[in-house]
């Protein structure tokens, strides 16, 4: 059995305002290096932009890896640890009805199929270096818009 590469991974989204123009931003660290990723959309939510992050992040890794995944979103570490399972056994539907981002979710759930992740959540604005480098990527990504 091969060892499986480490990387740590941060994401952030961000709208102005919320719906409107949105960004989002990842950062990839490996043990020698780092890939920041980005992007940005004319309509959306500040929820679309978190789950685009984690997708676009997760999408950016050439192999199979051992993941420690930093996200500020409790929407995205909620849904992606607690709340999946029953959206799948329900034909991904809430308990009450439509799933809001139901696409997102569904791209997010086969994203994460082939890596080991260690979802964490960080409090944002409160001092962490790098959940504060992808926030102040992801609103520069809504300014390239």
């Amino acid at each position: 059995m091969t060892e499986r590469q480490q990387v740590t991974i941060y994401t952030d989204g961000a709208c102005d305002p919320n719906p409107g123009p949105g960004g989002w931003a990842a950062l990839l660290i490996y043990a020698s290096q780092e890939v920041i990723l980005s992007g940005s959309e004319s309509d959306t939510t500040n929820n679309r932009m978190e789950l685009t992050a984690a997708i676009q992040a997760l999408g950016g890794l050439k192999e199979s890896s051992q993941v420690d995944f930093y996200t500020d979103s409790q929407y995205l570490k909620m849904g992606i640890t607690e709340w999946i399972p029953n959206w799948k056994a329900r034909n991904w539907r809430r308990k009450g009805g439509k799933l809001a981002n139901v696409d997102l979710w569904q791209a997010l759930d086969k994203a994460i199929q082939s890596h080991d992740i260690n979802w964490h959540w960080v409090k944002g604005h409160a001092g962490d270096r790098n959940n504060q480098r992808v926030d102040y990527l992801a609103r520069q990504s809504i300014q390239s818009n």
